[in-house]
């Protein structure tokens, strides 16, 4: 395939670093403290101030704008799958481009077409994602339809559960797509040469990290316990 074990290896460190920070963000202990993990508690309480509104067009209007940021992106993801199959069609004067950038280096028709394919897997990979995603929101807002004014109703909070569930499943395939998104910008750094990739890697991995971990978005979830002065 033309692939060299140099390039072997910051593939591998690329494919590790993204199941690495999954299982961090998804499973493992550092989760708990993630900055998705804590929005999925205001999902939930979202769903317990939605028993206290007679008038739920509030909340309709926020599942709209959900499924809209899914249905932009999911559209985003087929036009990078088109442009990847546009750059199969250019090779040859694709490789003469990146064969004259400052550290390229040479490589072959097969290699190139090899990581331009890998490329699209990962481009396709967010696209199912955000589709997913999409169509997730869109049985969320079926649930919320769902649930009854009567809060009184003994069907009441197991109805609340499932709307609050059906977000949070939502939310979590919508920030794999984008965790797709930013290690394919990762990915890209490939094309010039493997430490590239890895360089790439370890940036967006910190820079990931750093904004589930030590935001200030994470930190203004917690203004009610450190106000600003």
């Amino acid at each position: 395939m033309g692939l060299t074990d140099l390039d072997l290896v910051a593939f591998g460190f690329f494919l590790v670093a993204w199941g690495g920070y999954h299982l961090a963000v998804e499973r493992f202990g550092p989760a708990r403290a993630s900055l998705n993990t804590r929005m999925a508690d205001y999902r939930r309480a979202w769903m317990d101030q939605l028993l206290a509104r007679e008038n739920r067009i509030v909340d309709a209007t926020i599942m709209g704008s959900l499924q809209s940021g899914a249905a932009f992106f999911a559209s985003t993801s087929l036009f990078a799958v088109g442009g990847v199959f546009a750059l199969l069609q250019a090779t040859e004067t694709a490789l003469v481009l990146f064969a004259d950038l400052p550290f390229g280096i040479e490589t072959t028709r097969a290699a190139f077409e090899a990581k331009v394919g890998g490329l699209g897997v990962i481009f396709v990979y967010a696209f199912f994602k955000y589709a997913w995603s999409y169509r997730l929101f869109n049985y969320a807002a079926i649930l919320v339809g769902a649930i009854p004014q009567d809060v009184s109703d003994p069907g009441t909070a197991a109805a609340r559960a499932r709307a609050a569930q059906m977000t949070i499943v939502a939310g979590r395939h919508f920030n794999r797509g984008q965790r797709a998104f930013f290690f394919a910008l990762a990915y890209l750094g490939w094309f010039v040469s493997p430490w590239v990739l890895i360089v790439a890697t370890t940036a967006v991995l910190v820079v990931m990290a750093h904004r589930q971990f030590g935001s200030d978005a994470l930190a203004a979830l917690d203004v009610e316990k450190h106000p600003s002065p």
